[in-house]
């Protein structure tokens, strides 16, 4: 059997007994097993690990103890978020086999849940990159075309997917790190409302930006996802308060009334025409489905990128600071405290760190707030009140989610400017805090994904799902790369 298929399919083949979570699991197993030595998504598989989960769930759904939507289900994690006894480097030197003494508030809820977990999955260094590149151990490969990446900071959530190696995985979006590679590999992306998601054992890069989120094949199947892991978590100060929204209201409610705003400053020049087309078709097709679509501008979505490139390392500099060789961190000696400190950081820390810790730091420095760090919380309130008067006419908001489609390795790496432009569509539902979500709608000439990006207000995950299933549904989109069809 294939494990490329949708969440709920194989829960309810697991509740009406075709199916058992050990045959899934080991056809994701399988899956991983035929695919890794090209794509590299995992850094750790726990193959043991995930098939006594298996076992332990085929026996509680046959005494009748069901937990939910995500028994028996396997499930890849971004290794930036930890995991009891399950080696945790956020793809980076520093943290090469540091083994963590607990699991994030994620994890915890996905094994309350029975969710089977699979592994760690590969990821640029501290999340920092929009390619899975910056991952001292090796590059992620992008399934539709392997000379391509997959998209970043999550490519390899992305890629276990999109590959069957996993039926979802969790990724962190700090600046569409989650629906950037969706985008990039064909699969559902979401990053939910700041706050509505624990962010306690992951390992943070910008904490008032990051915010944990679910990679799936369907709308639907995302929403089982975050059912999950949604919810107040007292041991994170930013997480919500109160009940999650009712995620699957919308469901099936089609587009009928819902007003749709299309950003004009999303309709860039330098994005590529067959993205420009293919979200040109779907916002068509959304008002023929009747759907009130209009124009929408947005002014200060012109400077999100810039304040977003001095918060995020500004906040990165002052996180990182741990990882010294004394806090966390593997040491290298040195002459003095000093000297080890700098040793330690310098061997541990990649190219991509280094450049944004040194930008965060030199943003926060006493010569420098006020014209920097200052002015860039400035127009993140801009960014803020510019959406928040934008929902006052319209339910959501649509574009495309990348600018292009999957980019060849290497293209970027030589021009941070040019790799930093690729989240220009994806920062500024970060700044604001409000959930957005990327569904594939189509492929270019080269056989690349496309993806559509819809956003919402603060807590609007209902409408959100709602509109992104129609989406879904309008776009049809079934293609797979051709590296998972051949494993079916």
């Amino acid at each position: 059997m294939s494990a490329r298929q949708t969440i709920r399919r194989a829960a309810a083949a697991m509740r009406d007994g075709s199916l058992t979570s050990v045959e899934l699991t080991r056809a994701a197993l399988k899956a991983a097993s035929m695919t890794e030595s090209q794509v590299h998504a995992y850094l750790t598989l726990d193959t043991e690990g995930a098939l006594q989960a298996a076992e332990m769930a085929d026996s509680e759904l046959g005494a009748g103890d069901d937990r939910g939507p995500l028994h028996g289900i396997p499930i890849a994690l971004k290794d930036n978020m930890v995991t009891k006894g399950i080696e945790t480097t956020c793809s980076s030197r520093i943290l090469s086999g540091y083994v963590p003494p607990y699991s994030a508030t994620v994890v915890e809820r996905l094994e309350e849940g029975g969710a089977v977990i699979t592994g760690k999955t590969n990821l640029d260094e501290f999340a920092m990159g929009s390619s899975t590149e910056h991952s001292a151990f090796g590059p992620t490969r992008n399934p539709w075309d392997t000379d391509r990446v997959p998209g970043g900071s999550s490519g390899g959530s992305a890629v276990t997917v999109a590959v069957g190696s996993a039926l979802g995985a969790l990724g962190s979006d700090t600046g569409g790190s989650v629906r950037q590679p969706a985008s990039l590999t064909g699969v559902v992306g979401m990053k939910p409302t700041y706050g509505l998601v624990s962010r306690y054992g992951l390992i943070p890069f910008a904490s008032s930006l990051d915010q944990i989120g679910p990679f799936t094949r369907t709308v639907a199947d995302a929403v089982d996802v975050l059912s999950v892991i949604a919810g107040h978590d007292p041991h994170d100060a930013t997480s919500i308060p109160g009940s999650v929204p009712n995620l699957d209201a919308g469901l099936g409610r089609g587009l009928d009334g819902v007003k749709v705003g299309v950003v004009s400053e999303m309709q860039r020049d330098e994005t590529e025409p067959a993205v420009r087309g293919a979200v040109a078709n779907i916002i068509e097709q959304m008002e023929a489905n009747g759907a009130k679509v209009q124009e929408v501008s947005l002014p200060s979505f012109e400077y999100a990128l810039s304040a977003y490139y001095l918060i995020a390392p500004a906040e990165a500099s002052a996180n990182l600071a741990r990882f010294d060789g004394v806090r966390y961190g593997n040491r290298v000696d040195g002459a003095n405290v000093a000297d080890m400190m700098s040793k330690t950081r310098a061997d541990g820390f990649g190219a991509e760190v280094i450049r944004r810790i040194l930008l965060g730091t030199y943003a926060l420095s006493a010569g420098h707030f006020d014209a920097f760090y200052g002015q860039a919380l400035k127009v993140r309130s801009l960014v803020r009140r510019d959406l928040d008067a934008a929902y006052e006419d319209v339910d959501v908001l649509v574009g495309p989610t990348s600018p292009t489609t999957a980019f060849e390795l290497g293209a970027k790496t030589a021009d941070p400017l040019t790799m930093y432009l690729t989240d220009v569509f994806t920062i500024p539902a970060n700044l604001s805090g409000h959930p957005a979500i990327s569904v594939p709608v189509g492929l270019d000439e080269a056989g690349l994904p496309i993806g559509f990006q819809v956003m919402a207000p603060a807590l609007g995950e209902p409408t959100l799902f709602q509109v992104a299933e129609a989406v879904e549904s309008i776009a049809a989109f079934d293609q797979e790369p051709e590296l998972a069809g051949s494993l079916a």
